[in-house]
């Protein structure tokens, strides 16, 4: 198993205990370390205990579903989710993600996909935001600041997702430039996630709904009709 993985601690919550047996089995395996609950009161206290680093969360539980335990995480941290569904319905799949999911794998899933996934999500949600440095001035409304993973909006501190936050690093990091879909998919997803175009239109809104002073009319994120999305070239006017 690569280094950077070593170590690592997913919780896994599901009530099917042989679901939780299977997926301890081939994350062990690839050498995480596992931690398990069997419902939404058990898991929201092992992540307090365990302090994961990323959630593997089934939708379907008896006492509180997977989205009322991922709002409950919200609320408290931004640890990588992954939502495991039953039926594999975009408006399950939709929903997590709006609720700061950070992917879902639909049952049943080979204990490849599932490593996968993991390995994905965490590459993403650890990877260094590269060469970006300082307080970046967007405009008088909008002020930067990767260091710090900051973003400031009219005086205020804005709450990003992770997910979020990486598209937003990929955009401003190639300010002025048309970004792909496939790019962004690579970059913020992985390359696992080519064939998933949806995510990118979903954070892309996302990202206005928080950013932008009419979502519907933007001016930072601009849509590259057909190619892609391009965050607008502040540094034209210092230069």
């Amino acid at each position: 198993m690569p280094e950077e993985f070593e170590r690592r601690k997913i919780l896994v919550v599901d009530d099917e205990e042989r679901m939780v047996r299977f997926i301890r089995m081939n994350l062990e395996h690839d050498g995480f370390i596992v931690a398990d609950a069997l419902n939404g009161k058990q898991a929201i206290q092992k992540m307090r205990d365990v302090n994961p680093d990323l959630i593997l969360l089934d939708v379907m539980m008896p006492d509180m579903n997977g989205f009322e335990v991922l709002e409950t995480i919200r609320e408290v941290t931004n640890v990588p989710v992954i939502m495991l569904t039953a039926k594999g319905e975009e408006d399950d799949r939709v929903r997590g993600l709006e609720k700061g999911a950070d992917d879902y794998v639909t049952k049943p899933f080979s204990p490849r996909e599932l490593v996968s996934r993991v390995k994905a999500v965490l590459r993403r949600t650890e990877g260094a935001t590269g060469s970006m440095h300082g307080l970046i001035e967007v405009d008088e409304r909008l002020k930067i600041d990767f260091d710090r993973r900051e973003i400031w909006l009219e005086g205020k501190l804005v709450k990003l997702r992770p997910t979020e936050y990486r598209l937003l690093f990929h955009l401003v990091q190639n300010t002025g430039w048309v970004v792909s879909h496939d790019q962004l998919l690579q970059k913020v997803w992985g390359y696992e996630y080519r064939d998933e175009p949806h995510y990118v239109r979903l954070y892309i809104n996302y990202l206005r709904q928080k950013l932008e002073q009419e979502p519907a009319n933007p001016k930072y994120i601009l849509t590259e009709r057909g190619v892609g999305y391009r965050f607008f070239d502040f540094r034209r006017k210092v230069g």
